[in-house]
């Protein structure tokens, strides 16, 4: 006896996805280009993006590697203490407010950005170290390289709000429409 079995789909066609599109940039104080600015696209219901395998704002030679770092709101930033002294990484203005302590040469603490916002970082022991962790709710955003560009990957082609921020400007917004020949140029005056 032979079985038969037959499965029938919705005959309604899904509506396409949006095409992804790469936002490219520059940031810029008038003529010069403006490294080091994060750059993101409200989008709190964007997809869930994979999250980097690790995020690390290191120190060594008494200094924060990067200076600037820009993270989305739930991920784990490793402060791994790769100098040769001990150190003590604290933030109690804004954002995300911790003190790690002090701890030696080749340690590490784990800090959980778990809210939106800026949070400044510094050094109980070496008051000339500093650097900045942008938290966000987006899957969309970036750190301008060296020479100001920067690049937003896959977003879905739409309408959005941009915000751009760097330490010491205002921030900046504003509406920008993401299509494949669509670019945003970010200037402070």
């Amino acid at each position: 006896m032979l079985l038969v079995v037959a499965v029938f789909g919705s005959l309604a066609s899904a509506a396409p996805a949006p095409a992804l599109v790469d936002l490219q940039g520059t940031t810029r104080v008038g003529d010069r280009t403006e490294p080091h600015a994060v750059v993101w696209l409200d989008a709190p219901a964007g997809s869930m993006a994979a999250r980097a395998p690790r995020t690390i704002l290191d120190q060594r030679n008494l200094d924060f590697s990067p200076q600037v770092l820009a993270v989305r709101v739930g991920t784990v930033v490793e402060f791994p203490n790769n100098d040769r002294v001990f150190h003590n990484v604290f933030s109690f203005h804004d954002g995300k407010k911790f003190d790690l302590g002090l701890y030696p040469v080749g340690t590490m603490r784990r800090v959980t950005f778990d809210h939106p916002g800026l949070s400044r970082i510094f050094c109980n022991i070496h008051p000339n170290m500093g650097a900045h962790v942008m938290v966000v709710d987006t899957p969309y955003f970036t750190v301008s390289g060296d020479d100001g560009r920067f690049t937003i990957p896959a977003v879905p082609a739409g309408t959005y709000t941009y915000h751009a921020w760097r330490p010491g400007r205002p921030d900046l917004t504003g509406p920008v429409v993401v299509a494949p020949v669509a670019s945003l140029e970010l200037r402070w005056h």
